[in-house]
């Protein structure tokens, strides 16, 4: 019988013990006090055959509803997008899929490259100099840029906006609290940063200020003012980004942001009941050899031959932890080689159709929501979310959706409890016209 694990019998128990100089399992243990042994029977269900166990275990995932056969508008940072087959061919290959930190390079170069084309593809979208191997998802960038600030700056005060993702604002605050840093959160005015608040925030105290674009409202923040005020008290300029909006947006490069920083998760990677994901992280050159996490550098052999290696990293990162500006020292090499991949078989113009079609998407869905009597909160553009005010609970809309096949927007109530009964509506390439269409009607005959 094939095995997908190498199974124990009991002739290699026997051979074990034997091998070890022990006469039984409980031998092992004979070090361990009688009195503080567990004598009782674990509450936990009898074992039962590979067989009726994967039965019993398929039963229970069929249960979810997945991406497959039901409609999700569910976004809120993590979207379901077109992921092109070949990606799961490549991830799948042994080199990679069993690959870890490629110390080596002599016997890594596949696995440097790979990681070196992320790095550029990410500069090429964000228009910064300089991105890392990955991070471990967007919330950890996100905080990471804000120690990379306070480091780099010397101050001791990050400010973030309301309209950053509120999980991100919740890993920023726990960041934070190890380096007794402060954080000071900016109010928002009709779905994007209050400017004014922010002028009087600001001051020479301030390390960062964070926003994000498209913010968690989908609604795009004003870059160019936003940084003026940020640089004119020499502060760093961070901005939390979706990098498939880049394909039609203006790049935080091009606003003179000093870190960009995101999840690539919309680029060939899945859902995944939220995780993991793979975040980035790009810089500009004079921060480069702040950068946490690894960088991939190409250069050349003493035969002239191009090559990949690990560089530009401190050693502080990997032994001296107390002297090191980030304590991370790995990186999401699978997830980010899915979103080369992805980004590679989508090339230039797939990435900015498929920008565009979110666009388009859910600017037909805003106007068939109002259309049919719908008030879409926070007026001006957006990508692909927006913004539905409701006459009943969130939940309850949601719960009343499933049943139709249907995965509902995101209920704001839970992080704003100004926005009860306020769903977040996300509209990507994967939806279609009668599927919007029949949100839009099966929404109003709950609304009614």
């Amino acid at each position: 019988m094939k095995h997908r694990y190498l199974p124990m019998t009991e002739e290699d128990k026997k051979a074990m013990l034997e091998t070890i100089g022990v006469n039984s399992v409980d031998q092992l243990f004979s070090d361990i006090p009688e009195k503080v042994r567990f004598k009782g029977e674990y509450n936990i269900k009898a074992a039962k055959s590979e067989t009726t166990l994967m039965k019993e275990l398929f039963q229970m995932a069929s249960r979810n509803a997945d991406l497959k056969t039901n409609a999700s508008f569910l976004g809120a940072g993590v979207y379901d997008h077109y992921m092109p087959v070949i990606v799961d061919h490549v991830i799948s290959r042994s080199e990679f899929y069993t690959a870890y930190t490629p110390y080596q390079p002599e016997i890594s170069q596949g696995e440097l490259q790979a990681i070196f084309e992320f790095q550029t593809m990410i500069c090429e979208l964000t228009g910064m100099d300089v991105a890392n191997s990955s991070m471990y998802d967007g919330g950890t960038a996100l905080a990471e840029a804000a120690m990379l600030s306070a480091g780099h700056t010397k101050r001791k005060k990050i400010i973030v906006s309301g309209a950053v993702h509120p999980e991100s604002r919740e890993v920023l605050k726990t960041y934070a609290k190890g380096q007794y840093l402060e954080v000071i959160e900016v109010p928002v005015n009709d779905g994007i940063t209050d400017t004014q608040a922010l002028k009087g925030l600001a001051n020479e105290e301030i390390a960062a200020v964070i926003v994000q674009y498209p913010n968690f409202f989908g609604r795009i923040e004003p870059l160019k003012e936003l940084e003026e005020i940020v640089h004119a008290n020499k502060s760093l300029f961070v901005v939390s980004s979706n990098p498939l909006s880049l394909g039609v947006l203006t790049p935080p490069g091009k606003f003179g942001a000093d870190i960009v920083i995101g999840d690539a998760q919309p680029f060939g990677i899945p859902t995944a009941f939220g995780g993991p994901h793979c975040g980035y992280f790009a810089v500009t050159t004079k921060l480069m050899r702040k950068v946490p996490g690894r960088l991939v550098g190409q250069t050349t052999d003493d035969q002239g031959r191009r090559g990949f290696v690990l560089t530009l990293q401190a050693r502080e990162q990997h032994i001296r932890r107390d002297k090191a500006t980030s304590n991370i020292c790995s990186n999401q090499a699978l997830n980010a080689l899915a979103a080369s991949v992805a980004m590679t078989a989508l090339g230039k113009k797939g990435v900015r159709e498929m920008a565009a079609a979110n666009l388009q998407k859910a600017h037909y869905a805003k106007t068939v929501f109002k259309e049919a009597g719908f008030q879409v909160v926070y007026e001006g553009h957006s990508f692909n979310e927006f913004v539905l005010k409701l006459n009943k609970p969130v939940k309850e809309i949601n719960q009343a959706l499933l049943q139709k096949g249907i995965i509902g927007g995101y209920d704001l109530g839970r992080d704003y409890p100004e926005l009860a009964n306020h769903m977040l509506v996300a509209v990507t390439e994967q939806r279609t016209k009668e599927e919007i269409d029949t949100l839009v009607k099966e929404v109003g005959d709950l609304h009614a």
